[in-house]
């Protein structure tokens, strides 16, 4: 499971869609509405959010803003408290730029045209994190670069 601290806009198609469902299912277990997934380490963040069924509902949302702003059509239906607002929850620079580089790689693979337009720019963070200074995240578990 990938909960992308990064901006949606940033992802291709393949990305969002995957980013979408899995923010679906991490709203499920946040609901307790199914037992798999529940000590994901990315789920930790949500969880230490005041009310984390609007947190999840707030990433819900800015990845269906996303994909209508595409011409998708997410069933934003299914999110079950939408709109937690801007810079409800915090990530690091160190996070961000940690998940910028996975994604790099990730687009070099299988969208090499997106990749070659994200080249030199800079990562923005998704609507509802505010940035904030410091290393990766305690929940990351994928290991940086060498």
């Amino acid at each position: 499971m990938r909960i992308w601290s990064l901006h949606p806009r940033h992802l291709d198609r393949i990305g969002l869609v995957a980013c979408w469902r899995e923010a679906l299912l991490a709203q499920a277990v946040l609901a307790e509405r199914t037992m798999g997934y529940r000590h994901h380490p990315q789920l930790q963040r949500f969880r230490a959010a005041a009310d984390p069924l609007r947190a999840i509902g707030g990433y819900l949302d800015g990845v269906a803003g996303e994909a209508r702003d595409r011409g998708y059509r997410f069933d934003a239906g299914r999110i079950l408290r939408p709109d937690a607002g801007s810079g409800a929850l915090t990530v690091t620079s160190g996070q961000l730029q940690f998940e910028w580089q996975h994604l790099c790689r990730k687009l070099r693979d299988r969208s090499p045209e997106l990749a070659a337009e994200l080249l030199g720019t800079a990562p923005s963070a998704h609507p509802l994190f505010r940035l904030v200074p410091g290393d990766i995240e305690s929940w990351e578990r994928a290991a940086p670069d060498p």
